[in-house]
């Protein structure tokens, strides 16, 4: 292509010149509206992300206030299950990660925990089923009475302990007495710890946990 020139009262300037300059102009537009696309991306994807971490607070505070409710309701239960027992107790509530856990702390409370616990389990599933009649959701609040469930879960987890490294020396699995799935699930974490493995095997009220050789 042959380029052309003019002269008018200037400098001279090709045809080919003003093509270039024009697709230089379109090119920096097209790069003007891509920077422009892509701050409003981010823009967006920012929005995203304050709406979606404004949402998990607002999932989490009313979680929580879902768990301070069975808390309440349960602390109401216990507390009547008491006067009627003419027992005293002091009853604390508390949150602990996704339940609700109601303590009654008394120095005349042994009966209400049982042996091994089979009365605090059994008034445990009645403080659940209370919940549950008012909230119409299951309920996996815990209920400990005089801090058995505490000295249990250190004990518990002691023995998981010491289980995990008897299998770990000998190689060969170990079955253990049926547990409840508070006290399972105490040696489960306690095995795990250790670098073994558990399961739990069997159906209530006689499920229990068997430790395995870590593979």
């Amino acid at each position: 292509m042959t380029a052309t020139h003019s002269e008018v009262g200037g400098p001279v300037v090709s045809q080919q010149d003003t093509e270039v300059s024009d697709a230089d102009e379109a090119l920096e537009e097209v790069g003007d509206l891509e920077e422009a696309g892509d701050l409003e991306e981010a823009g967006d994807l920012e929005d995203a992300t304050e709406v979606e971490e404004s949402r998990a607070v607002e999932d989490g505070a009313a979680k929580l206030n879902d768990l301070e409710l069975e808390g309440d309701i349960a602390a109401d239960y216990v507390e009547g299950l008491l006067d009627i027992a003419d027992l005293d107790g002091d009853i604390d509530m508390d949150v602990e990660g996704d339940r609700a856990i109601v303590s009654v702390v008394g120095a005349t409370l042994d009966e209400l925990v049982g042996d091994d616990g089979a009365v605090l389990e059994a008034l445990q599933e009645l403080t659940r089923l209370a919940v549950h009649r008012q909230t119409g959701s299951r309920a996996r609040l815990m209920l400990d009475i005089g801090g058995y469930r505490a000295r249990r879960r250190s004990e518990l987890a002691d023995y998981g302990r010491s289980v995990a490294e008897e299998v770990e020396r000998t190689g060969e699995p170990k079955e253990l007495a049926a547990m409840s799935p508070f006290e399972r699930k105490i040696v489960h974490d306690a095995v795990a710890a250790a670098g073994q493995r558990s399961e739990s095997e069997g159906e209530e009220p006689n499920r229990r946990v068997v430790v395995y050789p870590a593979q």
